[in-house]
């Protein structure tokens, strides 16, 4: 059996193709980059098709290198993407506006609207808040919408001729209850807006459900030679926070996962529902639609990422012969010998808005005082602690005031990509043991998560007997499975509260420099 994953993370599209013992037979990517366009965060539709094509191009090499054979036929196929955002198309099938992505905050009126009608949190990511503001805005093209989706949704659709999508990337849309839309909400929202969302939202499915059979149309987008045969099963599409609880089995109560990379958020399996609304927890579903506790934040690694690059900038002028992964390797270990307060450094990585914590924009800022200790090792610790700080505000609220347990959080994300440096300081921030899947030449590693989970999600569909996902994965997935794990650190937790609550006090500065504050 051989089954392709196929998920358009923010940075980089994967692909990964699994063999009957659920490992990788081959792998390819393509890299992208969203773009700030007319006030929003976009990727055209043309660059989703080329990464897709680069991706399973590059895949199809591998697979011809490793076996000698040319990729013709595959048992089960699975799309994944960034969840939330605004994709809508016309009668025509056309789209009416450029793909707004998670990524923006220019939703704010909306989300509070319907976030006060629903008694339920509405983030500025989802696509209702979208769809809402676009009809406060009195933008043009609302009357014309005939379908609205995701990414992951658009992509499958595009493949298979299918509107569906599953139902933890569904959740992202507008509320569910069960395994369907919330129907009080939609009759609110209809009320409210005079849509009826039901008629032009796609089908929602769970995990295991088929999702519809790749086309003649759809082969040929996805490989332009023409060697891939049509009619392969689809699972039903799914977001990324979706595909990260499979790929970390991770979709059981009081278990949970996190992703960080561009993004970082950790989504914890709810015992019961939160008793409180909060605005800074998202209520989502696993692939099967148990609640999920969600704490999102939009900015993670970009604001890490460009100090390694001017970092590398630097032993490139002084002749230095290393190549990228050697250099985040180098620079996040040496983290490790920081300060456990970062040396009084204070960073923050706002890229853009975050509503984690109450910023509707963001400008990446990094201070010291005279005194503090101006160390690489400090500065990297602190770097990394940034990269979790606004994380860590959500999960407060969750651990202390709604008094979630959580046994493990499981790691997967560009920031553990580097043994036992990210899990640890992590593992220190949230006061949370963390784990992470240890490399052995598969790609469900930390780094490659997502690709492999949507390909597993496909594998039980193909193969499904009747048997839960939860079992599945325990059983055939995970039962062999090494993890390295990280328990928090007394010491680093005592380091990074000081941290923390310096980094809480200079949320102020965020709110002056952009314009919020008046003195």
């Amino acid at each position: 059996m051989l089954c392709l994953g196929i998920e358009l993370g923010s940075t980089r599209i994967k692909a990964v193709l699994i063999d009957d013992a659920y490992k990788p037979a081959a792998s390819g990517s393509h890299n992208w980059e969203n773009k700030l366009e007319g006030g929003f965060w976009t990727y055209s539709t043309e660059a989703v098709w080329s990464g897709i094509q680069g991706a399973y191009a590059e895949l199809a090499a591998d697979y011809k290198t490793k076996t000698g054979g040319v990729l013709t036929n595959i048992d089960g196929i699975g799309v994944s993407a960034m969840m939330h955002g605004y994709l809508a198309f016309d009668k025509d099938d056309s789209l009416l506006v450029p793909f707004r992505t998670w990524r923006n905050t220019t939703t704010a009126e909306a989300a509070a609207k319907l976030t006060k009608a629903f008694g339920f949190n509405i983030p500025q990511r989802w696509s209702a808040a979208h769809l809402y503001q676009a009809i406060l805005n009195n933008e043009p093209h609302v009357s014309e919408i005939a379908f609205m989706t995701t990414l992951a949704g658009y992509v499958h659709w595009k493949l298979t001729g299918e509107r569906v999508l599953g139902i933890g990337d569904a959740s992202g849309m507008f509320p569910v209850d069960g395994l369907g839309y919330n129907h009080a909400m939609l009759c609110k929202f209809n009320e409210i807006t005079g849509i009826n969302i039901t008629d032009i939202f796609p089908r929602i499915l769970s995990a295991g459900e088929p999702a519809g059979i790749l086309t003649s149309a759809g082969a040929g987008i996805l490989d332009p030679t023409g060697a891939l045969a049509p009619r392969i099963a689809f699972c039903p599409p799914e977001g990324d926070a979706g595909t990260g609880m499979t790929a970390t089995n991770s979709i059981a109560p009081r278990t949970g996962n996190v992703s960080a990379g561009t993004s970082v958020f950790a989504m914890i399996v709810l015992e019961e529902s939160l008793k409180t609304l909060r605005t800074e927890i998202d209520t989502v579903t696993t692939p099967t639609g148990n609640p999920v506790a969600m704490v999102h934040c939009n900015s993670c690694t970009s604001d890490l990422d460009a100090w390694v690059k001017l970092f590398g900038e630097a032993a490139e002028l002084l002749g230095a012969d290393f190549d990228r992964n050697t250099l985040y390797e180098k620079l996040y270990l040496k983290a490790l010998d920081g300060s456990p307060d970062g040396g009084g450094l204070l960073s923050y990585n706002y890229f853009s808005g975050e509503p984690a914590a109450g910023l509707d924009d963001g400008c990446p800022l990094f201070f010291r005082k005279a005194d503090s200790k101006m160390s690489l090792a400090d500065f990297m610790r602190v770097q990394i602690y940034s990269a979790v700080a606004t994380l860590k505000l959500g999960m407060d609220i969750l651990t202390e005031q709604e008094n979630v347990r959580v046994d493990c959080l499981s790691g997967h994300g560009g920031l553990f990509k580097t043994r036992n440096v990210g899990q640890k300081l992590m593992a220190a921030a949230l006061n949370i043991p963390v784990s992470v899947i240890e490399a052995d030449g598969n790609s469900a590693a930390a780094g490659e998560g997502g690709a492999w989970g949507i390909a597993l999600l496909a594998a039980y569909a193909v193969g499904n007997s009747g048997e839960p996902l939860e079992e599945f994965l325990e059983q055939r997935i995970f039962a062999k499975t090494k993890a390295i794990h990280a328990e928090p650190d007394a010491k680093d937790t005592a380091g990074f509260n000081i941290f923390f609550e310096k980094y809480k006090k200079g949320l102020e500065i965020q709110k002056f420099i952009k314009g919020e504050l008046k003195l």
